[in-house]
C-alpha cells in the first residue's frame, strides 16, 4: 500500500469512527457499534504505526514499501 492508499484508507476509517460515535440511540450505541468502533481504533492505530515507519525508511533512505503493518498488540502498547 502506497502512502496515498494509506492516506485514503484512513479517511475512510476516521469518516466510520465519527459515524460510529455519533450514533446514539434511546440507550447509548448499540454493542454491535461499540465493538466495530473499537475494531476501527485498532486498524486505525495500525495505519497511522505504518504511515510513521513508511517515513521513517524513506528519511533515512530505506525503502518505503519495506514497511509492515504491525501486530494491534505491538501497536496498541506504544505509548502516546
Amino acid at each position: 500500500m502506497d502512502e496515498n492508499e494509506l492516506f485514503q484508507h484512513i479517511e475512510k476509517l476516521v469518516d466510520e469512527e465519527k459515524t460510529l460515535r455519533s450514533r446514539t440511540g434511546a440507550d447509548g450505541p448499540s454493542d454491535e457499534d461499540l465493538q466495530r468502533l473499537a475494531a476501527v481504533e485498532k486498524r486505525l492505530d495500525q495505519c497511522w504505526d505504518l504511515l510513521r515507519q513508511r517515513r521513517a525508511k524513506a528519511e533515512f533512505g530505506d525503502d518505503p514499501d519495506d514497511a509492515q503493518a504491525r501486530p494491534v498488540d505491538e501497536v496498541e502498547s506504544y505509548r502516546q
